[in-house]
């Protein structure tokens, strides 16, 4: 079909179909957009993290009106992908629906296998599901043994992959009973971190040292986080989301006084910070 029929037949169609459609148009050769036929696989992935943190932030602010569109966008990428995909004679949006399709049956026996009526615990479908996985990352790696710890995309934000390693720990049971546990590691990591600092002003060359200290600690907290069955990645952005709106009310209070930050004191700044947290509570 030319780049004339599919225009002619884009009012007509609706959904998924007419996406596909308006993409293909937009990487047609000689009637395209220049820009979305300079695009590359790896030219779209910064577009891609970025609209799904868009995502992830609308739902964060409960902000329904605005989610359709930016899952839109999010969905857009997918699109994207395929239409390269389908452009390389490697893959389609139809095939990634149907691997999808297969992964999903696959891993919901309790769902769509033969004994669809027995009810199982909780515990009981996520061993399964685990072991699932472990098979298929078996098969996908082609060797007798395969980590655990394999295939976890080192492109992760750091916190997610971090929370994702000790889950998979975890799941073999290298874990500790309870966020008691965890917590008491923390300790352990605040205070060898303090053992690096300390001899740091000795010897201003340790700040490899201090790095893996406090990347220790960072790994703990997450797994603090994961015991207590909350996303570190998200816990930290409502913290900083939690500072930003705060501090910005700091700067409010301070322009009100005519006060420049600058010229305030960290006492009084704090005077500020703390009258701010006041009218929050």
């Amino acid at each position: 079909m030319n780049f004339q029929q599919k225009l002619s037949l884009l009012n007509e169609q609706t959904g998924i179909n007419k996406l596909l459609t308006i993409m293909s148009m937009l990487r047609d050769p000689k009637h395209g957009c220049p820009w979305d036929l300079k695009q590359t696989f790896k030219s779209i992935v910064p577009h891609t993290l970025e609209e799904a943190y868009e995502v992830a932030e609308a739902i964060e602010q409960e902000d329904f009106e605005e989610l359709p569109k930016e899952l839109g966008d999010l969905l857009f990428q997918v699109v994207f992908y395929a239409q390269l995909g389908k452009e390389e004679g490697k893959f389609d949006f139809d095939s990634i629906a149907q691997t999808m399709s297969e992964k999903l049956i696959r891993r919901h026996p309790h769902v769509f296998g033969a004994l669809t009526n027995e009810q199982l615990e909780d515990s009981q479908i996520k061993y399964n599901w685990e072991q699932i996985k472990s098979q298929e990352r078996s098969e996908k790696s082609g060797q007798a043994f395969t980590s655990i710890l394999e295939d976890i995309p080192a492109a992760l934000p750091a916190l997610n992959r971090a929370q994702k390693i000790q889950k998979r720990a975890a799941h073999v049971g290298f874990d500790w009973p309870d966020v008691l546990g965890a917590l008491d590691k923390v300790e352990e990591e605040i205070a060898e971190l303090k053992a690096e600092l300390k001899s740091g002003q000795a010897h201003q060359n340790n700040k490899e040292r201090i790095a893996d200290e406090l990347g220790d600690l960072y790994f703990a907290l997450t797994n603090v986080s994961r015991h207590l069955g909350l996303n570190a990645e998200q816990v930290t952005r409502q913290a900083n989301d939690k500072f930003s709106r705060r501090f910005k009310s700091v700067e409010v209070l301070a322009n009100q006084k005519e006060q420049s930050l600058k010229a305030l004191s960290l006492e009084e700044m704090e005077c500020l910070w703390q009258q701010v947290k006041a009218n929050e509570s």
